[in-house]
């Protein structure tokens, strides 16, 4: 059954966790969505992990819509959503629905942005065009050069009370999902309590209505600095499919992310 927005809101409804995952490639793609991931995202993290850059930021438009195009290609029930790249959507509304139209026909059915408040005129833009979106909030790792280096978002009283504030102005634009990376768990879990549209959490606790990891880091084969909200779900595993079912149960029954994931 192909996932739809309309699954993924009606997954949080019933209370059952929504399982992401990165791709980037088609052979993967059959791979995960065969193993049951629910939404399959081409993340920009692709610059770190096939291009081997340091950070997102190298990627291009161009890039995303090759690996897009991909993916699609190898799924079949999974949510195909794809990131749109530094430099590719902040310059205005128009420019990020030119950009997003590109990926959509490349095989996206949905589109993630990151930003908070200063993305809402967007997210309405795109939304009331017929795109969905998924907006990232919390760590944004574009922003990377802004934090210092890639640090927890949300730890103090103001931050948090922003972080709510933003979530709940996305969702009133038209927002679909709403991803927070690297947030305190008791700060997700109220921004999850406070929205009707899911959460995605990526370091931010168990509470969140799904997960997401860089399946590099879920496979144990990036070779960089393990983040503490990484699992390798291959240890124990006997092949690749076995890790990724491991994980879709791990994240459907609230056993991922444990607390030591968290923070």
């Amino acid at each position: 059954m192909k996932v739809t927005v309309n699954t993924l809101n009606k997954m949080k409804q019933d209370g059952q966790k929504i399982a992401m995952l990165t791709c980037y490639e088609a052979s993967f793609a059959t791979l995960l969505d065969e193993a049951g991931v629910d939404v399959l995202l081409i993340g920009d993290s692709l610059g770190n992990t096939v291009q081997g850059q340091t950070s997102t930021l190298p990627v291009t438009l161009d890039h995303m819509i090759y690996h897009t195009a991909c993916v699609a290609k190898g799924t079949k029930d999974a949510m195909v959503l794809a990131d749109l790249p530094f430099g590719a959507y902040q310059a205005s509304p128009q420019q990020a629905f030119d950009s997003a139209v590109r990926l959509m026909q490349a095989g996206a059915e949905m589109v993630k942005l990151e930003g908070g408040m200063v993305m809402v005129e967007t997210v309405d833009f795109l939304v009331n065009r017929g795109i969905p979106v998924c907006m990232h909030i919390g760590l944004q790792p574009q922003s990377v050069n802004i934090y210092g280096g890639y640090k927890v978002q949300g730890k103090t009283e103001t931050e948090a009370e922003t972080l709510k504030r933003d979530a709940l102005a996305l969702q009133a634009a038209g927002a679909s999902l709403v991803l927070m990376e690297m947030v305190p768990a008791a700060v997700a879990t109220e921004v999850t309590r406070l929205l009707t549209i899911p959460t995605i959490g990526i370091g931010a606790g168990v509470d969140c209505d799904g997960q997401v990891l860089v399946l590099h880091d879920m496979l144990g084969i990036y070779p960089g600095k393990k983040a503490r909200f990484v699992k390798n779900f291959m240890t124990g595993a006997s092949s690749i499919q076995g890790a990724v079912e491991s994980y879709v149960k791990a994240v459907k029954g609230s056993t991922f992310p444990a607390e030591e994931h968290s923070f």
